[in-house]
């Protein structure tokens, strides 16, 4: 079975204890954490091995690797494609990704303990990641819908006249 599949489903469980599970991403978030924090020492390295030499590399178990290159994947460089359905520990790997993308992909899935790693400080300055921030945050912008209007409402156009002898009649 791929790794990637053993990964969903323990991390995504629906029979799992709920406590268990929040437990399990606490302690996964904490190691994504300090696998960022040393990938994003030297961003302009590209990181490649198999996923067991990965998972040393970082001192961490396949399985976390397994979840953080899920995790990451969004995030590389256009090309790059880990293959993550079909992985194994052995397939080849890069870590080859999009500092853009990546600091976005954080924000959007509202990760501020990874947005927010002094090592960002060094890659972008303040003005930049604040661009960054918006420009992701903007991107993902609801529109909200009206208040509906009730038929003895009056007309939303001002015509002073109720909705349902104005506007509404032709509704």
């Amino acid at each position: 079975m791929p790794l990637l599949q053993d990964w969903r489903a323990k991390a995504y469980s629906e029979t799992a204890n709920k406590n268990d599970l929040q437990r399990f991403w606490q302690v996964y978030f904490l190691k994504e954490k300090n696998i960022y924090e040393q990938l994003l020492t030297n961003p302009d390295e590209v990181v490649k091995g198999t996923v067991k030499e990965l998972a040393e590399k970082y001192g961490e178990t396949v399985e976390v690797m397994t979840g953080f290159l899920d995790g990451i994947d969004e995030s590389l460089k256009d090309g790059v494609d880990n293959n993550i359905e079909e992985m194994t520990e052995d397939s080849q790997v890069s870590l080859e990704f999009d500092k853009e993308k990546l600091y976005k992909n954080m924000v959007a899935a509202q990760a501020d303990w990874l947005y927010n790693l002094p090592q960002w400080e060094d890659i972008y300055d303040e003005e930049t990641r604040k661009r960054l921030y918006k420009e992701q945050k903007s991107s993902t912008t609801y529109v909200r819908e009206g208040k509906k209007v009730g038929r003895n409402d009056p007309c939303p156009c001002g015509s002073g006249k109720k909705y349902k002898k104005c506007c509404g009649a032709n509704a």
